[in-house]
């Protein structure tokens, strides 16, 4: 696909998203989008770069250097990205940032891992995502290395310092100030934490209230970190409804049709709390001043496609395209396994990821949806402030 292509489907969309939800988007127009590998580098970008600190859901390829259990450097990961070869993403094809790199008018971003012997171009973002990762240092561990959500927040310092080399320091803050910053983190804390208590004593400690109390209080302190680098910008994706990924429903052993309503129930009071934090540093006299914080409902937009699959053009909800067990979810795509030959019709890839027709909505209400997608306001207005 080329530029035009997808600018004309980005002009459509923002007429689209004036409603609450993408419903009234024929989902054909989705795989439309699907079919191609856009170039971006004859746009004029919404934003002079993008850094992403995340999880799986966004890792594109930092856990490929890594000694970790948590990797998707083989096929059949990557089947539908472009060569048709894995790249590490923990999907068919492309994630949610990739999507919103594109509508935002980015190039790819590289992920840190690749950036550390130079030679890289760094000066449009950088993704220091990592699968298994987490807020808490210790979430994670059982699957080797990993990088927290400290951890990422120090890759960046490295960065940092490269970026400072070939600009002025008075271009580095107008730089850093116009940047935008994606936080996706938290899922990992509850499906490789908390909700493992034979490997974790969080549960045993905490019950769900305080182990959110726990979560944003370690999350805030990261993210405060980043502000204090420099970035005025930020988008912090909520946790999703992780009662409906197939881990957890073969997990618990959850009835044809359901989620697990106490897991669901966890990650709402995580996001609320998030809300909250959205809300106090946009009040807040000193950070309010110079930066704006967003909240990208991912938990209310998950649930929405779930509710309404066929609005979307999915037919499948509650298992993944590749996986063993119960709903797919037991065990996860294992190398050189044979796919569902209809990948855009499953919400889920495997048993904790969704497909890249499920990104790219998620991405689309998060670039030009209304304030119950993106929360104060969305991606598009935040590139004009």
């Amino acid at each position: 696909m080329h530029d035009s292509e997808i600018f004309k489907f980005k002009d459509m969309m923002m007429m689209s998203c004036t409603v609450q939800t993408l419903v009234l988007v024929p989902w054909f127009l989705v795989v439309f989008v699907l079919a191609g590998g856009e170039d971006s580098s004859e746009t004029t970008a919404m934003f002079p770069a993008m850094f992403v600190f995340g999880d799986s859901l966004v890792d594109n390829g930092n856990n490929n250097h890594l000694n970790s259990l948590a990797r998707s450097n083989y096929l059949p990961y990557g089947i539908d990205f472009a060569g048709n070869q894995p790249t590490g993403r923990f999907s068919n094809g492309k994630t949610i940032v990739d999507f919103i790199g594109e509508l935002l008018g980015l190039p790819e971003i590289p992920a840190f891992m690749d950036t550390v012997d130079g030679g890289v171009d760094i000066l449009q973002g950088v993704n220091y995502a990592s699968a298994a990762g987490g807020i808490l240092e210790e979430t994670g561990r059982h699957l080797g290395e990993r990088f927290s959500m400290g951890r990422q927040v120090e890759n960046f310092e490295k960065t940092l310092m490269e970026i400072s080399r070939s600009m002025r320091k008075e271009s580095v803050k107008e730089y850093m100030a116009k940047s935008l910053v994606v936080v996706s983190l938290g899922n990992n804390d509850y499906i490789n934490n908390y909700l493992k208590p034979r490997l974790f004593l969080s549960s045993s400690i905490y019950d769900p209230t305080s182990f959110a109390d726990l979560l944003l209080s370690n999350f805030t302190t990261h993210l405060l970190e980043l502000y204090g680098k420099g970035f005025r910008k930020f988008v912090i994706a909520g946790v999703g409804p992780l009662g409906c990924i197939p881990d957890q429903l073969a997990a618990q052993a959850a009835l044809p049709g359901e989620c697990v309503e106490a897991v669901n129930e966890m990650a709402e009071l995580f996001n609320n709390r998030l809300v909250s934090l959205v809300d106090r540093l946009n009040s807040d006299n000193k950070t309010a001043s110079e930066a704006i914080f967003v909240y990208g409902n991912t938990y209310g937009a998950a649930v929405d496609i779930l509710t309404n699959p066929f609005n979307y053009g999915f037919e499948v909800t509650d298992r993944g395209c590749c996986g063993v067990g119960r709903n797919r979810g037991e065990i996860t795509c294992l190398p050189l396994a044979v796919p569902c030959a209809f990948r855009d019709r499953h919400v889920f890839w495997d048993a904790f990821h969704p497909t890249q027709a499920f990104n790219l909505i998620i991405a689309l209400r998060a670039f030009n949806g209304s304030k119950s997608d993106c929360y104060p306001i969305n991606l598009s207005q935040l590139s004009r402030l």
